[in-house]
């Protein structure tokens, strides 16, 4: 019956860490594949926010009922806070549709279906690189995918001169997909001048921008990290952001993302509203309620919400040292090189510049993991491996 089902190989990442796990070698290994922070002791945190709203929902135990389609009022009210401000007009002006989804794919995963049903010509575009199910999600909703410059290997920078002649030249309603912070996997954001020059062309060539952002926080700060999407509502623009709490709040597993639509009224985003939940219904119903209820409780309580972005800013600057101590010890292994893009970069990740051989050296004869285009998850490193990381990668170098 099923022998034409084709093979599927798995998930590169996803099948990276199946690797490291069955790697033998027991005396160091180091996982920087996957996109998950680590703290020093190299154990994936429970942040004293979430113990303390955990506590709240388990004393005395809550009914576990469906939530609403678009899930609970007060996520909703979380994920608009923080992208577009405490207060926020257009939020005032009920101009925003805002839903809970099964994490940030799951925002971009009803994002793309409802703008296939909507804006059925559209095509999207999305950076060269990108994080690799953008691609997955967009394809799978029956959308054209394509890729717009963006990465200079050269410089270690961005194309930007050839991503706006680029977005000049794409059609009205197609779609940018862009990364307001934190570039994944690239660890390279434009600055708010570059975004400005951006926007400018969305605007003018009708594009629909839709912006993805899993990092807020581990940038530079709450409000600076999402300067080009407050920037595209003060121009005016209809746009699509998804976000996700699943780093910043440490929920890996329990799927806590969003998806918000700000439209130019609040008629239309009414409409949106509902369609949003109509696709919700016809994929999984309603979001998962433990997730939901903890980020109600940590960002709407204000002494919770203050502890939460202590400790977002304490894992990023934890992250702005491993990368400073990365690029100190290959400086010093290798004077010759500019190793500083890794302290320009931002965010969870970088593109180290290595090749795919240099990475499967570094997996073979060090036991170090990481994607085969040369992105390293910095949140793996700690004072315990980041030498012996570092000088591995001065190795593969030479």
């Amino acid at each position: 019956m099923f022998n034409h089902v084709e093979h599927y190989a798995g998930d590169p990442i996803l099948g990276l860490m199946d690797k490291f796990a069955n790697d033998p070698r027991t005396d160091i290994k180091v996982n920087l594949g996957v996109g998950v922070y680590y703290t020093e002791d190299g154990k994936l945190p429970v942040l004293e926010c979430v113990k303390t709203a955990e506590a709240q929902i388990a004393n005395p135990p809550r009914p576990r009922g469906y939530l609403p389609m678009d899930g609970l009022a007060g996520y909703k009210k979380a994920c608009q806070d923080l992208l577009f401000g405490n207060d926020s007009q257009i939020v005032k002006d009920g101009r925003v549709a805002t839903i809970a989804t099964l994490g940030g794919s799951g925002a971009l995963k009803v994002g793309a279906d409802f703008i296939h049903e909507w804006f059925p010509n559209a095509k999207c575009y999305v950076s060269n690189p990108t994080w690799a199910n953008h691609i997955g999600i967009f394809e799978g909703a029956g959308i054209e995918v394509a890729k717009y410059p963006y990465y200079d290997a050269q410089t270690i920078g961005v194309k930007f001169d050839e991503m706006c002649e680029f977005f000049k030249g794409l059609n009205e309603n197609d779609v940018v997909l862009l990364h307001p912070c934190c570039h994944n996997p690239t660890g390279v954001d434009l600055t708010n001048d570059q975004w400005d020059v951006v926007l400018d062309i969305v605007k003018d060539k009708k594009l629909i921008a839709f912006m993805d952002i899993a990092y807020q926080g581990f940038g530079e700060d709450m409000e600076s990290d999402v300067y080009a999407i407050r920037r595209a509502v003060d121009m005016g623009l209809p746009i699509f952001v998804s976000n996700s709490f699943s780093k910043n709040l440490s929920l890996y597993g329990e799927r806590v993302g969003g998806l918000s639509v700000v439209a130019p009224s609040k008629e239309e985003a009414d409409r949106v509203q509902g369609q949003l939940k109509f696709t919700v219904r016809r994929i999984y119903s309603s979001p998962p309620s433990h997730g939901n209820n903890v980020v109600d409780i940590v960002m709407n309580d204000e002494a919770l919400f203050e502890q939460w972005v202590g400790e977002v800013y304490e894992m990023r600057d934890r992250i702005r040292e491993m990368r400073q101590k990365l690029q100190d010890t290959l400086t010093a292994k290798l004077p010759e090189r500019d190793f500083s893009y890794f302290t320009k970069q931002r965010g969870m990740f970088s593109f180290t510049g290595l090749t795919a051989e240099q990475v499967v050296r570094l997996r073979d004869e060090f036991a170090v993991y990481m994607v085969e285009n040369g992105r390293m998850c910095i949140a793996g490193l700690n004072n315990k491996n980041v030498e012996y990381v570092a000088n591995a990668m001065a190795e593969v170098l030479k």
